[in-house]
């Protein structure tokens, strides 16, 4: 498949490939060799969004960075859920798939739940975890996040993604702590693979599903002692007003021997504001994994 034209190669230069999951093409990048690295994104974002760690890091190790199906490069089926479970179910495909062994997990955003859920599944096929603003647990008791589910997630936020790309154009860039790091060149590379109402399907879903999952969410968090047995470490977007020192906080409760490495002036995009800082912080930790 030709790749559009609005992407920037010398940004994204890599090859791309697809691999055909049920509901459709999945795209994902595979760059490098070595111990595999799978990078998980969220939502609004894409496989674009880890290319810096992808271009520090495939030097020395196997990089595979997935579209989920809905976002980047990969299908947009109509009429399929986009539950992030289903997400999920792809992601393990994938990677049964490639054949990747003895992984580590780059997880941020809806990929926390979604990458972390391989993991949980298949422990003895994961080395470690690196976890970016994330979360991975039950929400319907918490206000915050009640409210924003209930309304960005609901008939009018739907509505406004649907019509206005307003998640991507506006919510993603709120989350920054640094807003001017989001230029227009880049963010155009957020917008431009949900250029339609029907292409935004996935964005308008998940939202909701911050509550709409609330039993997956459980399942996974009942499961979460495993993750104790593996290396860990946690990079964190202090100035991140979706996932903040509260979920920084419960994270270190539940992996107690990870590394935690917190960036004062990073919000959410920890990928696109401190992509040098990241960068050795997760290559310093892949190579004592890796030893």
């Amino acid at each position: 498949m030709s790749l559009p034209d609005w992407i920037d190669r010398g940004a994204y230069p890599f090859e791309s490939h697809w691999v055909r999951v049920g509901v459709g093409e999945l795209h994902y990048i595979d760059e490098g060799e070595g111990r595999p690295l799978v990078m998980v994104h969220g939502n609004p974002t894409w496989s674009f969004l880890y290319r810096h760690l992808v271009r520090d890091l495939a030097p020395r190790f196997r990089c595979v960075a997935p579209d989920h199906i809905g976002f980047g490069l990969s299908d947009k089926p109509a009429g399929w859920s986009y539950r992030p479970s289903e997400h999920a179910r792809n992601l393990a495909a994938l990677i049964d798939r490639l054949g990747l062994e003895d992984i580590t997990l780059v997880v941020q955003d809806w990929g926390g739940p979604i990458g972390l859920s391989y993991a949980l599944d298949h422990p003895d096929n994961v080395a470690g975890v690196v976890v970016l603003n994330t979360w991975m647990w039950p929400v319907d008791d918490d206000w915050y996040y009640r409210a924003f589910s209930g309304l960005v997630g609901g008939p009018v936020g739907r509505f406004l993604i649907r019509r206005f790309n307003f998640f991507a154009r506006c919510v993603m860039k709120q989350t920054y702590g640094d807003k001017g790091r989001l230029t227009r060149e880049i963010h155009e590379h957020y917008l431009r693979p949900l250029a339609t109402p029907d292409e935004r399907t996935a964005c308008a879903v998940l939202p909701g599903e911050i509550l709409g999952a609330t039993e997956w969410l459980a399942d996974l968090w009942s499961k979460r002692a495993s993750l104790r047995e593996k290396a860990a470490l946690i990079v964190w977007g202090m100035k991140d007003i979706a996932f903040r020192e509260k979920e920084l906080i419960r994270w270190t409760e539940a992996l107690p021997q990870a590394r935690v490495i917190r960036l004062p002036d990073a919000g959410h995009f920890i990928q696109e504001e401190a992509p040098e800082r990241l960068g050795e912080a997760v290559g310093s930790f892949l190579e004592e994994v890796c030893a």
